[in-house]
Protein backbone atom coordinates (compact mmCIF):
# COMPACT_ATOMS: atom_id res chain seq x y z
CA UNK A 1 0.00 0.00 0.00
CA UNK A 2 1.52 3.51 -1.13
CA UNK A 3 2.15 6.05 1.72
CA UNK A 4 -1.04 8.36 1.92
CA UNK A 5 -1.04 11.77 0.66
CA UNK A 6 -1.37 14.63 3.42
CA UNK A 7 -1.54 18.66 2.59
CA UNK A 8 2.57 18.53 4.00
CA UNK A 9 3.36 15.27 1.93
CA UNK A 10 1.68 16.54 -1.52
CA UNK A 11 4.67 17.17 -4.23
CA UNK A 12 5.88 20.33 -4.19
CA UNK A 13 4.66 23.56 -5.93
CA UNK A 14 7.67 25.02 -8.60
CA UNK A 15 7.69 27.95 -10.23
CA UNK A 16 6.60 28.37 -13.19
CA UNK A 17 10.62 28.82 -14.76
CA UNK A 18 10.66 25.77 -13.30
CA UNK A 19 8.25 23.87 -14.49
CA UNK A 20 8.79 25.67 -18.53
CA UNK A 21 12.64 24.73 -18.23
CA UNK A 22 12.44 21.05 -17.61
CA UNK A 23 9.79 20.80 -20.21
CA UNK A 24 12.15 22.82 -22.92
CA UNK A 25 14.89 21.01 -21.37
CA UNK A 26 12.86 17.89 -21.98
CA UNK A 27 11.78 18.65 -25.61
CA UNK A 28 15.10 19.30 -26.87
CA UNK A 29 17.04 16.59 -25.23
CA UNK A 30 14.28 13.89 -26.61
CA UNK A 31 14.68 15.53 -30.24
CA UNK A 32 18.67 15.07 -30.00
CA UNK A 33 18.15 11.29 -28.27
CA UNK A 34 16.11 10.04 -31.17
CA UNK A 35 17.88 11.34 -33.95
CA UNK A 36 21.63 10.99 -32.42
CA UNK A 37 21.06 7.66 -30.39
CA UNK A 38 17.94 6.16 -32.06
CA UNK A 39 16.22 6.30 -28.47
CA UNK A 40 13.79 3.93 -28.09
CA UNK A 41 11.73 2.15 -25.42
CA UNK A 42 9.33 -0.51 -24.41
CA UNK A 43 7.27 -0.47 -21.62
CA UNK A 44 6.66 3.17 -21.05
CA UNK A 45 3.00 1.81 -19.30
CA UNK A 46 4.43 0.78 -16.24
CA UNK A 47 5.58 4.07 -15.28
CA UNK A 48 3.58 4.55 -11.82
CA UNK A 49 0.42 7.41 -13.25
CA UNK A 50 0.53 9.23 -9.72
CA UNK A 51 1.65 8.77 -6.49
CA UNK A 52 5.20 8.02 -5.01
CA UNK A 53 7.70 5.11 -6.89
CA UNK A 54 10.90 4.53 -6.93
CA UNK A 55 12.69 3.93 -10.43
CA UNK A 56 15.34 1.33 -10.10
CA UNK A 57 17.72 1.42 -13.13
CA UNK A 58 21.19 -0.03 -14.32
CA UNK A 59 23.61 2.37 -14.51
CA UNK A 60 26.07 2.65 -17.86
CA UNK A 61 26.66 6.65 -18.21
CA UNK A 62 26.56 10.37 -17.05
CA UNK A 63 23.55 9.86 -19.55
CA UNK A 64 21.69 7.79 -17.38
CA UNK A 65 19.44 10.40 -15.42
CA UNK A 66 18.65 12.42 -18.77
CA UNK A 67 17.68 9.44 -20.63
CA UNK A 68 15.10 7.84 -18.24
CA UNK A 69 13.67 11.15 -17.57
CA UNK A 70 12.57 11.64 -21.21
CA UNK A 71 11.04 8.55 -21.08
CA UNK A 72 8.65 9.77 -18.15
CA UNK A 73 5.80 11.62 -18.61
CA UNK A 74 5.98 12.75 -14.77
CA UNK A 75 8.67 14.35 -13.29
CA UNK A 76 12.10 12.98 -12.45
CA UNK A 77 13.70 13.52 -9.13
CA UNK A 78 17.08 11.36 -9.01
CA UNK A 79 20.12 10.96 -6.65
CA UNK A 80 23.75 12.46 -7.46
CA UNK A 81 26.89 12.41 -6.03
CA UNK A 82 27.76 15.33 -3.40
CA UNK A 83 31.17 16.06 -5.41
CA UNK A 84 29.22 16.74 -8.64
CA UNK A 85 27.95 19.79 -6.55
CA UNK A 86 31.17 21.69 -6.05
CA UNK A 87 30.75 23.77 -9.29
CA UNK A 88 27.78 25.99 -7.72
CA UNK A 89 27.16 26.64 -11.43
CA UNK A 90 26.58 23.52 -12.29
CA UNK A 91 25.40 22.19 -8.78
CA UNK A 92 22.46 25.35 -9.26
CA UNK A 93 21.89 23.57 -12.99
CA UNK A 94 21.08 19.63 -11.04
CA UNK A 95 19.05 21.26 -8.35
CA UNK A 96 16.90 22.98 -10.50
CA UNK A 97 16.20 19.96 -12.56
CA UNK A 98 15.23 18.05 -8.76
CA UNK A 99 18.73 16.62 -8.00
CA UNK A 100 19.87 15.02 -4.42
CA UNK A 101 23.11 15.52 -2.96
CA UNK A 102 24.03 12.09 -1.16
CA UNK A 103 26.88 12.01 0.22
CA UNK A 104 28.56 8.47 0.24
CA UNK A 105 31.45 8.97 2.39
CA UNK A 106 29.44 10.45 5.27
CA UNK A 107 26.59 7.96 4.85
CA UNK A 108 24.26 9.63 2.94
CA UNK A 109 21.75 10.56 5.86
CA UNK A 110 20.33 13.80 4.23
CA UNK A 111 20.10 12.21 0.85
CA UNK A 112 18.30 9.26 2.17
CA UNK A 113 15.69 11.96 4.32
CA UNK A 114 14.87 13.86 1.48
CA UNK A 115 14.57 11.14 -1.07
CA UNK A 116 11.72 9.21 1.11
CA UNK A 117 10.28 13.48 1.65
CA UNK A 118 9.88 13.31 -2.09
CA UNK A 119 8.42 9.71 -2.22
CA UNK A 120 5.77 10.78 0.20
CA UNK A 121 5.10 14.09 -1.63
CA UNK A 122 4.11 11.43 -4.30
CA UNK A 123 6.61 11.68 -6.27
CA UNK A 124 9.54 9.68 -8.78
CA UNK A 125 12.90 9.42 -7.32
CA UNK A 126 15.41 7.14 -9.82
CA UNK A 127 18.14 5.44 -8.22
CA UNK A 128 21.05 3.52 -9.77
CA UNK A 129 20.95 0.04 -7.43
CA UNK A 130 24.06 -0.99 -8.72
CA UNK A 131 25.96 1.95 -7.37
CA UNK A 132 28.35 2.70 -9.76
CA UNK A 133 28.54 2.85 -13.67
CA UNK A 134 29.36 -0.61 -15.35
CA UNK A 135 32.67 -1.50 -17.16
CA UNK A 136 31.46 -3.59 -19.63
CA UNK A 137 28.08 -2.58 -20.46
CA UNK A 138 26.27 -5.59 -18.65
CA UNK A 139 24.04 -5.48 -15.56
CA UNK A 140 26.01 -5.66 -12.16
CA UNK A 141 25.20 -7.11 -8.92
CA UNK A 142 22.90 -4.95 -7.18
CA UNK A 143 23.58 -3.14 -3.94
CA UNK A 144 21.26 -3.62 -1.02
CA UNK A 145 21.00 0.29 -0.53
CA UNK A 146 17.52 0.98 -1.96
CA UNK A 147 16.02 -1.81 -0.02
CA UNK A 148 15.62 0.66 3.14
CA UNK A 149 14.48 2.94 0.91
CA UNK A 150 11.74 0.72 -0.28
CA UNK A 151 10.58 -0.39 3.11
CA UNK A 152 9.96 2.79 4.39
CA UNK A 153 8.65 4.37 1.66
CA UNK A 154 6.14 1.60 1.06
CA UNK A 155 5.92 2.98 -2.85
CA UNK A 156 5.79 0.63 -5.74
CA UNK A 157 9.43 -0.43 -7.56
CA UNK A 158 10.62 0.03 -11.22
CA UNK A 159 13.00 -1.81 -12.78
CA UNK A 160 14.63 -0.41 -15.69
CA UNK A 161 16.96 -1.80 -17.97
CA UNK A 162 19.33 0.50 -20.33
CA UNK A 163 21.39 -0.95 -23.40
CA UNK A 164 23.81 1.23 -25.62
CA UNK A 165 24.51 4.30 -23.16
CA UNK A 166 27.78 2.32 -22.10
CA UNK A 167 28.86 2.20 -25.68
CA UNK A 168 27.90 5.93 -25.83
CA UNK A 169 29.51 7.00 -23.38
CA UNK A 170 31.25 4.41 -21.34
CA UNK A 171 33.09 5.71 -17.72
CA UNK A 172 36.59 7.12 -18.35
CA UNK A 173 35.58 8.85 -21.49
CA UNK A 174 34.36 12.65 -22.21
CA UNK A 175 33.24 12.63 -26.12
CA UNK A 176 29.71 10.62 -26.95
CA UNK A 177 30.19 8.37 -29.84
CA UNK A 178 26.95 7.47 -32.11
CA UNK A 179 25.27 4.63 -30.89
CA UNK A 180 21.85 3.67 -30.76
CA UNK A 181 20.31 3.38 -27.15
CA UNK A 182 17.51 0.98 -26.04
CA UNK A 183 15.62 1.00 -22.72
CA UNK A 184 13.03 -1.34 -20.89
CA UNK A 185 10.74 -0.53 -18.58
CA UNK A 186 10.09 -3.47 -16.74
CA UNK A 187 6.69 -4.81 -14.54
CA UNK A 188 6.64 -2.80 -11.29
CA UNK A 189 6.85 -4.46 -7.78
CA UNK A 190 4.09 -3.55 -5.73
CA UNK A 191 4.30 -2.52 -2.67
CA UNK A 192 1.84 -5.87 -1.01
CA UNK A 193 4.02 -8.24 -3.45
CA UNK A 194 7.14 -7.73 -1.41
CA UNK A 195 6.40 -6.60 2.35
CA UNK A 196 6.54 -10.34 3.44
CA UNK A 197 10.00 -10.87 0.94
CA UNK A 198 13.23 -11.45 2.96
CA UNK A 199 15.99 -8.57 1.90
CA UNK A 200 17.40 -11.31 -0.24
CA UNK A 201 14.01 -12.45 -1.63
CA UNK A 202 13.68 -8.62 -2.82
CA UNK A 203 17.38 -8.55 -4.17
CA UNK A 204 16.73 -11.49 -6.42
CA UNK A 205 13.39 -10.67 -7.75
CA UNK A 206 15.13 -7.16 -8.72
CA UNK A 207 17.72 -8.57 -10.37
CA UNK A 208 16.75 -11.31 -12.28
CA UNK A 209 13.68 -8.19 -13.59
CA UNK A 210 16.62 -5.92 -14.79
CA UNK A 211 18.41 -8.64 -15.87
CA UNK A 212 15.33 -10.01 -18.36
CA UNK A 213 14.77 -6.11 -19.27
CA UNK A 214 18.19 -6.13 -20.15
CA UNK A 215 18.06 -8.73 -22.65
CA UNK A 216 14.93 -7.62 -23.98
CA UNK A 217 16.49 -4.29 -24.78
CA UNK A 218 19.98 -6.15 -26.40
CA UNK A 219 17.05 -8.27 -28.60
CA UNK A 220 15.57 -4.67 -29.85
CA UNK A 221 19.03 -3.01 -30.38
CA UNK A 222 20.04 -6.44 -32.48
CA UNK A 223 17.17 -6.06 -34.00
CA UNK A 224 17.83 -2.25 -35.51
CA UNK A 225 21.41 -3.27 -36.61
CA UNK A 226 19.86 -5.98 -38.46
CA UNK A 227 17.28 -3.53 -40.49
CA UNK A 228 20.02 -1.30 -40.57
CA UNK A 229 22.53 -3.20 -42.55
CA UNK A 230 19.14 -4.42 -44.56
CA UNK A 231 18.87 -1.04 -45.74
CA UNK A 232 22.53 -0.25 -46.77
Amino acid sequence: MSIPSDPETMPKNRTVAQRFSYALFRIVAQALSVHWFELHAEGRENFPRDGGGLILSTHQSVLDPVLVGLLCNRRLNYLARKTLFRSSLFAAMIRHLDAIEIDREGGGLFGLKETLTRLRRGELVLMFPEGTRTSNGQVQDLKPGFISVARRSGVPLVPVAIVGAFDVLPKGKKSPRRRTIKIVIGKIFQPDEIKDWSDKQVMIALQERIEACHARGEEMRDYCSRKSLRNL
